[in-house]
């Protein structure tokens, strides 16, 4: 509990480094029995982050997501529809302190893969590779519900990914690569205001 009372502090307060959530910790450590927590050393806390399961964290937010599913306001689009947007950022890390998160020759760096439920703009999917795992490699892993709408980036532009979110009902929205090739089948009238409809293979 100490730990995660620690953690979230640090996350809520933009701490960078070990030393730094502890200072910032032990600055309000005659608070801390108000949360049942308990102040933590560097060596503490670096120990517990080592080799404590991520399980407990994995859960937990499992439930704050439900709760707060529950809680939150729809979306104030027209249509009824999930609305997903999909993207992953990168996170630099210092080989120095994290040899494991190999990125390129000098640089180290981890990836957030993200999934954002506009209905109450919550984090539906939240996955951690290393910096090298592209973004359609998660994109793939994760399940929609029918009849949601994904809006993503290039990034995620796979055909058989796209065709299988056909197969499953799910709606999709993204930008064409600069060398796509595709044939335009039909078309349609326009109004002003919308550039382009028209399907294509």
């Amino acid at each position: 509990w100490s730990q995660f009372v620690t953690m979230a502090m640090a996350q809520l307060s933009g701490r960078i480094s070990l030393r730094d959530i502890v200072g910032n910790v032990s600055a309000q450590a005659h608070r801390l029995y108000h949360l049942g927590s308990a102040k933590l050393t560097r060596s503490n806390l670096a120990r517990m982050n080592e080799n404590k399961p991520y399980s407990l964290y994995e859960a937990l937010f499992g439930k704050l997501l439900h709760h707060c599913q529950y809680l939150a306001p729809g979306h104030q689009f027209r249509f009824k529809n999930i609305l997903y947007s999909l993207d992953a950022s990168t996170i630099d890390l210092s080989l120095s302190v994290f040899p494991w998160a190999d990125f390129r020759a000098t640089k180290g760096a981890i990836k957030l893969h993200v999934g954002l439920n506009h209905n109450g703009y919550l984090p539906e999917f939240a996955v951690i590779t290393d910096g090298k795992t592209s973004d359609i490699e998660v994109g793939r892993t994760l399940a929609f519900p029918t009849g949601s709408i994904v809006a993503m980036d290039r990034g995620y532009i796979d055909y058989a990914w796209f065709n299988q979110l056909t197969n499953k009902g799910v709606f999709f929205l993204t930008r064409l690569k600069s060398n796509a090739c595709y044939k335009v089948i039909e078309r349609h009238p326009i109004q002003k205001n919308i550039y382009m409809t028209a399907p294509c293979q």
